[in-house]
């Protein structure tokens, strides 16, 4: 398949998408792994789990379902570049890995595809 088989998907379904999963897995991190105190006091504890929470959030629900939980809020899901399969444990993992320095989530190249898709073989899509 080529890029033209897949349309864009607009960069702001990525970003609240992204935002949603991020949120989410925060609000996780300060209730159960931050300790007590204020949330001033508690914040600096919360970025280690928040981002082994978001790193196996994210490589899970993609690897299970084709999609995260903020990519299925916004109609979105993650399928194979070659054939428009189901995305594989490995790829998820590799885009997931990918993703983790934001960098390579917000560069796109001439297709729309981010950094992470190109190399995971994966792209974007939408669901609905």
């Amino acid at each position: 398949m080529t890029q033209k088989d897949y349309p864009r998907v607009s960069q702001g379904r990525r970003l609240v998408g992204i935002t949603l999963d991020w949120l989410a897995c925060y609000a996780i991190a300060l209730g159960f792994f931050a300790g007590s105190g204020t949330l001033a006091d508690r914040v600096p504890n919360a970025r280690i789990p928040l981002l082994i929470l978001l790193f196996a959030e994210y490589s899970l629900l993609i690897a299970l379902t084709g999609a995260s939980f903020g990519h299925r809020l916004v109609g979105l899901k993650v399928v194979r570049f070659s054939d428009a399969g189901p995305v594989t444990p490995i790829q998820a993992l590799i885009r997931t890995a990918l993703l983790m320095p934001l960098v390579t989530a917000i560069t796109f190249d001439e297709n729309g595809r981010g950094i992470n898709e190109r190399f995971s073989n994966t792209v974007l899509v939408r669901s609905r």
